[in-house]
């Protein structure tokens, strides 16, 4: 049944921004010196006349949605800019009048199609992976359900009822959503502040002596003065999955850095994630790493609070990488091998006990997953992708309105600030850390919380 607060999408305009690092990060044994941004523009109408326009950016994160062997990363980088602009066109000529995830998921079937006519134009054979596709619709929809909430007047958070919707969530997930919708899964208001998680990469310096040279620039650039500049609390810490002893060798030089920084403010209690980006080869190994680091370093192993997505994303393809006996001892959270609710429902099969969700997978698609874990009773995270600026604030946004998420991810403060200098301003409590913590309370302005800058 259509509703007098159905949109429609009047147009839609793309653009990108390239920024550079502050400095390097790597992951999963890749280096990233720089970002670009695909930003869209939306302007909407409603069905009972009411208009305006929504903002969406997302980093166009190649390295991490396509790690291909065969194709450079700078042809990656121009098929995934290339499918959002396409995305961008598509949402563009899209006439039926819909709630945003309406909107959103009737496009997401023309993806695949999407993506080979992105690769074509592009000159890439090999078929662009289903991640790489969300990553580049993401930011078209969160500036449809941006656009939206402004249309309305209200915070998009709070448009997701019956009031509003035209289907139920067992449209979307299965049977087992029936008659449900997403205000029962989000929060009417946000979490008043958020611990925000530091990212420690596999480049970073931990001390002075890790440093040859300085860069001076006003910024933290040790992990000591990190904790002390912005009295962290979480830190995520990147593994290399491939050589053990460095691995642990590594979470207890971080260890002894923190505990020297933390007592120097007074601080007993912080924690860590460990993210090994699908690099370990096994589950063995993942099981070999924590009792080495039981031995190696009881509190910083205590002080865990999850391992991310340990072996390889494609879980059809692995079913041997059982995580039950690893999940007995830490939550163990699929992230880039979430893709949609079957992954989801194999993951858990395969004893994953968390999920992490991500905005650069789409604004619908973290929420419908969202509810889907809670719905299942598995532990939940919000990560990011290294997002700045607007990118950033949605991310916390989600963060603040799902039950469950304890806290949220934000380094591009670490290696991209530049990214971030013009929200300062307008947003300081969300850029500027105090405890620890972001400011996520005030994130109640009409759309996805905050205003894009003009």
């Amino acid at each position: 049944m259509s509703k007098p607060t159905d949109i429609q999408l009047k147009s839609v305009r793309s653009s990108t921004q390239k920024i550079n690092y502050r400095t390097p990060i790597k992951f999963g044994g890749r280096v990233v010196n720089d970002v670009v941004l695909l930003n869209i523009t939306v302007d909407v109408e409603t069905r009972d006349g009411r208009t305006a326009q929504g903002f969406g950016s997302m980093p166009v994160g190649n390295a991490w949605g396509w790690p291909s062997q065969q194709v450079d990363t700078a042809d990656t980088l121009a098929a995934m800019t290339a499918m959002g602009e396409k995305v961008a066109q598509a949402a563009d000529a899209y006439e039926e009048m819909a709630h945003p995830l309406e909107i959103m998921h009737d496009i997401s079937q023309s993806y695949a199609e999407i993506a080979q006519a992105a690769n074509a134009a592009c000159d890439v054979s090999e078929t662009m992976p289903q991640l790489a596709q969300l990553v580049s619709a993401s930011p078209i929809d969160a500036a449809v359900h941006d656009a939206y909430g402004k249309a309305l007047g209200e915070n998009s958070y709070n448009l997701l009822g019956s009031d509003f919707v035209n289907r139920d969530l067992a449209h979307y997930l299965d049977d087992d959503f029936a008659g449900e919708t997403l205000d029962t899964y989000t929060l009417r208001e946000p979490k008043a502040t958020m611990p925000l998680y530091h990212l420690i990469g596999a480049l970073d310096a931990l001390t002075d002596g890790d440093l040859p040279n300085r860069l001076d620039d006003g910024l933290p650039e040790t992990l000591g003065e990190w904790i002390l500049h912005d009295e962290l609390t979480h830190m995520k810490i990147k593994l290399n999955g491939d050589d053990l002893q460095w691995d642990v060798d590594r979470v207890i030089a971080i260890e002894n850095a923190a505990a020297a920084a933390q007592q120097q403010r007074g601080c007993t209690e912080w924690h860590y994630s460990l993210d090994f980006n699908e690099k370990c080869a096994n589950v063995e190994y993942v099981l070999d790493f924590l009792a080495k680091l039981q031995e190696g370093s009881p509190a910083a192993l205590s002080r865990a609070q999850y391992i991310e997505q340990p072996t390889h994303r494609d879980l059809k393809a692995n079913p041997e990488n059982r995580m039950h006996e690893a999940a007995k001892i830490k939550p163990v959270v699929i992230d880039e091998s979430l893709v949609d609710y079957e992954s989801l429902l194999l993951a858990q099969e395969l004893g994953y006990s968390g999920v992490a969700l991500k905005t650069c997978k789409g604004h619908g698609e973290a929420l419908m997953m969202g509810a889907a874990a809670q719905k299942r009773n598995l532990f939940l995270c919000v990560q990011d992708l290294t997002c700045i600026g607007f990118s950033f604030l949605h991310s916390a946004s989600l963060a603040a309105r799902i039950p469950g998420i304890a806290a949220i991810e934000g380094n591009g403060r670490q290696y991209c600030p530049a990214g971030n200098a013009a929200w300062e301003t307008p947003y300081p409590g969300m850029f500027k850390l105090q405890n620890g913590t972001v400011a996520t309370g005030i994130l109640t302005e009409a759309g996805l919380g905050f205003s894009n800058l003009d």
